[in-house]
C-alpha cells in the first residue's frame, strides 16, 4: 500500500482531523451500530476462536477491543483443526428490542446468529437460522414501521455454484428462522459491468429499503447502493464509492451509521496484502435525488475532519500483553477451537503454553494450538521473552509470523537435551517447514531468550534473538504473506512430538509490538 504513513496509535491526528485507516490492522468486513452515544463494531473472524470481535468507540476514530461474542465456533467438530478461510464470514451487527444481534454466514453450514442484552454479554450460543451451502454475508432488518423482519444474504460460488446475487427472506421477528424459500432481490448478472456482488447491509431510510453492497472484488471493486419501495424490489442501483484517482484500492464492504447529531458516516475496508483489510472512515451525505454520496464526491478521503462527537483520548485495540496470572488479552485468538489444557494458569507473570503433542509440529498452519493476533500495518518490531520449560527431545516454542507461508524463531530441545535457538520457515507451496538458519546452542547458564522480529512497512521480516549478549540476527529476510481472506498474523506456540506424558511448557513474558522508534525508546 502506498500513501501517507500509518499512525502508530490511531488515525486521530489530534487537531480535529483524522487520517485513514482508522483501524490499521486486519478487521475484515466491518459492520457498525450506534446505541446512544456509543459505537460498536464487529468484523469477520473466519476460523479463529474466540470469534466475532467487539470494538467500542465514542468518536468513530479511536477504537478499543472489548471482547468477543463467540467463545467457540460451531459445529464444534468442524473446527478442531485450523480452517483459516472458513467459519465466520462478514457479520452484521444490529441493536433491536433492547438486544444486540450478530448474524453471519458460514459457507459450509448456513446462517447463524447470536444475541445479548449487553455488548459484554452474556451472548447466546450460535443458532442456525438457515441451513445450506454457500450462504454468506447475512444481514437482518427489523422494519420498525410495520413490525416485519427480513434477512438478506449473498452466495459463495465455491459452494453454491453461483454468486453475484442477493437473496431476501421474510424472517420471524425473534430472529429464529426464515419464513419462506427466499427471492432474488438483486441479480447482478443482469447489471452491465457488475460482478462479484456480495456483503449486503440492509437499512430503512427516507421511506425506502436500502441495501449497501460491494462488487467488483476486494482489491479492485467499488461500493454500491440499491434502493426500492418494497423489500422484495424492484431495486435500482448506483455506485457510491470507488477508488478514482486515489491510492485506496477497492473501497469495499462496510456499514453505515448515523450519529446522534444526524451526521452520516461509512466504515469500510481496504485490501492491503499481508497486512490484511484495513478499516477506513468516510463522510457520507445524501444528494438531491436521495442517493448516498460517500467520501469526497464518491472517492475515498485520506484526511478529513473528525465526526462532531465528544473528544476523547487517542486509542487503538490492544497489542501488548504482560500475561498477568497466565491469562492473555482479547487481542489473541487460537487458530481453531482451543483445548482446555493448552494454557496453564498460575499466580505469577507469563503465559505458559503447553507443549501440545502432535505429529504436525513441522507445519504450524495445520495445528490448532497457535495463539495469534493481527499483524498491524506499518513498520514495527515485535518481541517476547521465552523460556522452554521442557526436557522432552523435540519440544519447541517460539514467535511466528503466520500466513500461507510462515517463519518462526524460538527454542527447541535437542535429542541430547541441549536447548537450541532455532529459526525455521515454510513456503506457501510446501507442506512442512525447513531450516532458515543453522540451530545455535543457548549459552550455558541461560534459560531465557528475547525473541524479536522487525517488520518493514511492506511486511518483510527480520528475525533476531538476545540471549544476554546483545541482539543477534538469525537467518535471511522473510516476506510475510496473507492467507486467502486473512492477513498475516503474529503467533506464539509450543509443541512436542507425539508420545506419552506431559511434555512441558513454553513460558512467554511481555509481548510487545511497536513502531521502530517507539521500540528503540524502550
Amino acid at each position: 500500500m502506498t500513501g501517507p504513513p500509518v499512525p502508530e496509535v490511531t488515525g486521530d491526528l489530534g487537531d480535529g482531523t483524522y487520517r485513514n485507516p482508522v483501524l490499521a490492522a486486519d478487521w475484515s468486513d466491518p459492520d457498525v451500530v450506534r446505541v446512544g452515544g456509543d459505537f460498536y463494531l464487529t468484523a469477520s473472524s473466519f476460523g479463529r476462536a474466540p470469534g466475532l470481535p467487539l470494538l467500542h468507540s465514542r468518536d468513530l476514530v479511536n477504537w478499543t477491543l472489548v471482547g468477543h461474542a463467540l467463545a467457540r465456533l460451531e459445529p464444534e467438530e468442524a473446527f478442531t483443526v485450523p480452517r483459516h478461510d472458513r467459519g465466520v464470514w462478514a457479520p452484521s451487527l444490529r441493536h433491536h428490542d433492547g438486544r444486540f444481534w450478530i448474524f453471519w454466514g458460514d459457507p459450509d453450514h448456513g446462517i447463524f446468529q447470536v444475541n445479548s442484552p449487553a455488548i459484554e454479554g452474556p451472548w447466546t450460543r450460535p443458532h442456525l437460522v438457515k441451513e445450506g451451502l454457500g450462504l454468506i454475508d447475512a444481514c437482518p432488518l427489523w422494519d420498525e414501521e410495520t413490525g416485519e423482519a427480513y434477512l438478506v444474504h449473498g452466495w459463495a460460488r465455491s459452494r453454491a455454484g453461483f454468486n453475484n446475487r442477493l437473496t431476501g427472506h421474510r424472517m420471524s421477528p425473534d430472529g429464529d428462522k426464515v419464513l419462506d424459500e427466499g427471492r432474488t432481490l438483486v441479480d447482478a448478472d443482469l447489471l452491465p459491468g457488475w460482478f462479484t456482488l456480495e456483503g449486503p447491509k440492509t437499512y430503512r431510510h427516507d421511506g425506502r429499503f436500502w441495501i449497501l453492497a460491494p462488487a467488483g472484488g476486494v482489491a479492485t471493486g467499488w461500493q454500491g447502493a440499491f434502493r426500492a419501495d418494497s423489500f422484495f424490489g424492484p431495486y435500482e442501483e448506483r455506485i457510491v464509492l470507488s477508488q478514482g484517482d486515489t491510492d485506496v484500492n477497492g473501497p469495499h464492504q462496510g456499514g453505515w451509521v448515523r450519529t446522534g447529531a444526524g451526521e452520516d458516516w461509512f466504515l469500510h475496508f481496504q485490501q492491503t496484502g499481508a497486512h490484511g483489510r484495513l478499516v477506513h472512515l468516510q463522510p457520507m451525505r445524501w444528494d438531491a435525488d436521495g442517493w448516498p454520496v460517500m467520501g469526497d464526491d464518491g472517492s475515498p478521503v485520506r484526511v478529513h475532519r473528525k465526526p462532531d462527537l465528544p473528544v476523547g483520548p487517542a486509542a487503538r485495540p490492544a497489542v501488548d500483553d504482560g500475561f498477568p496470572g497466565g491469562a492473555f488479552g482479547p487481542q489473541w485468538q487460537w487458530t481453531a477451537n482451543p483445548g482446555a489444557d493448552w494454557t496453564r494458569p498460575h499466580e505469577g507473570r507469563g503465559l505458559r503454553l503447553t507443549c501440545v503433542r502432535t505429529d504436525r509440529a513441522d507445519d504450524l498452519r495445520s495445528v490448532p494450538h497457535v495463539l495469534t493476533q493481527r499483524l498491524p500495518a506499518g513498520a514495527r518490531t515485535a518481541e517476547v521473552r521465552l523460556r522452554l520449560a521442557s526436557d522432552t527431545p523435540g519440544a519447541r516454542a517460539g514467535l511466528v509470523v503466520l500466513g500461507d507461508a510462515y517463519a518462526w524463531i524460538g527454542l527447541e530441545r535437542a535429542p541430547d537435551g541441549r536447548p537450541l535457538l532455532a529459526h525455521r520457515f515454510a513456503p506457501g507451496n510446501a507442506d512442512r517447514e525447513r531450516d532458515a538458519a543453522r540451530a545455535v546452542p543457548l549459552p550455558t547458564g541461560t534459560d531465557t531468550v528475547l525473541l524479536r522480529v522487525e517488520v518493514t512497512a511492506d511486511a518483510r521480516c527480520r528475525f533476531s534473538y538476545d540471549a544476554g549478549g546483545g541482539p543477534v540476527r538469525l537467518g535471511p529476510e522473510f516476506a510475510a504473506t496473507p492467507w486467502r481472506w486473512v492477513g498475516a498474523l503474529f503467533g506464539l506456540f509450543a509443541a512436542a512430538p507425539e508420545g506419552e506424558g506431559h511434555a512441558g511448557t513454553g513460558v512467554f513474558t511481555d509481548f510487545r509490538s511497536a513502531a521502530p522508534d517507539t521500540a528503540a525508546a524502550r
